[in-house]
């Protein structure tokens, strides 16, 4: 049977696209919360602890790419089938690891490569090819999966890792996917509504072409992945190390997670209004929004470190850049062509999850060549310029008449 787009078949399938990206993504949130822990337990340097996040992020990454273009030849189910052994099995062999080099390979192959990256840039692919006239509202939706696991995980692993250990809570979570996802991922069967032939202009003019802002797509691409690099660096920094400040700043680990809990919490309703805005105004001035927002959260905190002040602050940030990576699958559904979704959303979504690893471990590695985190935000803010930058570039040749063909240009002579 063929469901159509936007139909209530389409909204009750991104119901449990949420529910299994929320499962999914939680191996990113989870590390931040246990990085004392196995820094404690491993006698090793901040930046060397923070490894195990940058290799999983940078797995879930490649692994995006891949997860991508098998989801655009076989539909989503047969990805997500990989991720629930790649998370299950991960967990398990990362509970049990001997070394920080062992806990940072399981961290990248198997929590990364073949685990969460299945259940991200395939699922908003995916959710994109379901929905025409609420397609902002919808990727946001989708990618609220990804912090709702930042705001429910967090505090969870937290408990089990005081009352159970770092170790017990990862089996744990290793059995539970292995349990859950196969199941959920049999729901994923359908393939998503034939594409149109005849490219459609959206709302803001912008037509998905094999030029895309003037540009080749190749061309095109490389510029989103810069800035999707650079936007990311910058948001890295809050996310991976709240935790780790909090302590620092003796505070204690629990009042870090709970602030990351908020902090993504915010970034759920921040995803959703973004979503709704990007229907009204295009993806592009929905990144620009958010990078201008992230960028002034990130300058409030190095003058403001109190408890009180943190929770705030924290509040903020997960409410100014929520929108920031979903905006990127509108961007590309707008401008490229559509049969290519998954492999060029899996690229541009693997390069701001590139940027989460590079600013995980720069932001350590600043740690400790400085022995505090506000060169850290500093660093991050210098990273969010340079997403500014290429943003404002793109969006300036979206507002140029577009330029004649050389043979119009002959005949007009």
């Amino acid at each position: 049977m063929q469901h159509l787009a936007d139909s209530r078949y389409a909204w009750t399938r991104l119901m449990v696209i949420l529910l299994m990206m929320t499962i999914g993504s939680g191996a990113m949130y989870v590390i931040a919360v246990v990085l004392p822990a196995v820094q404690a337990e491993f006698g090793v340097a901040r930046a060397d602890a923070s490894m195990p996040y940058t290799a999983m992020m940078i797995g879930f990454g490649a692994g995006g790419i891949w997860m991508g273009r098998l989801a655009d030849r076989h539909g989503v189910m047969r990805p997500l089938l990989i991720g629930a052994a790649g998370l299950g099995s991960g967990f398990i062999a990362a509970g049990a690891s001997g070394s920080i080099a062992a806990f940072s390979l399981w961290h990248g192959l198997l929590l990364g490569f073949f685990g969460s990256a299945a259940t991200f840039a395939p699922l908003v692919a995916d959710t994109s090819l379901w929905f025409v006239k609420r397609r902002g509202i919808a990727v946001a939706i989708c990618a609220s999966g990804n912090y709702l696991a930042g705001a429910i995980w967090p505090p969870i692993v937290q408990h089990f890792v005081q009352t159970s250990g770092w170790r017990a809570t990862y089996t744990g979570l290793g059995l539970f996917c292995i349990v859950t996802l196969p199941l959920l991922a049999l729901a994923m069967r359908a393939r998503p509504p034939a594409l149109q032939t005849v490219a459609t202009p959206t709302l803001r003019g912008a037509v998905p072409s094999q030029r895309p802002f003037g540009l080749s797509l190749n061309q095109a691409q490389a510029l989103l992945c810069v800035a999707g690099t650079a936007c990311c660096v910058a948001m890295a920094m809050p996310q991976v190390h709240i935790v780790a400040y909090c302590g620092d700043l003796g505070y204690g680990a629990a009042r870090g997670a709970e602030m990351l809990s908020l902090m993504l919490a915010c970034g759920i309703v921040s995803r959703l209004v973004s979503g709704a805005i990007c229907d009204r105004i295009g993806g592009l001035r929905t990144l620009l929004l958010g990078s201008l927002l992230q960028g002034l959260a990130l300058l409030l905190f190095i003058p403001f470190n109190g408890l009180v002040s943190l929770y705030v602050i924290s509040a903020l940030f997960g409410l100014f850049q929520g929108g920031i990576v979903p905006s990127y699958a509108i961007i590309v559904r707008e401008h490229f062509p559509p049969a290519e979704a998954g492999a060029r959303v899996g690229t541009v979504l693997m390069f701001t999850l590139f940027g989460m690893a590079l600013g995980g471990w720069m932001s350590g590695k600043v740690f400790d060549l400085s022995g505090s985190y506000q060169a850290a935000f500093v660093n991050g803010i210098v990273w969010n310029l340079i997403n500014l930058s290429v943003t404002v570039f793109l969006l300036r040749r979206t507002l140029r008449p577009p330029a004649l063909p050389p043979s119009a240009l002959g005949a007009s002579a």
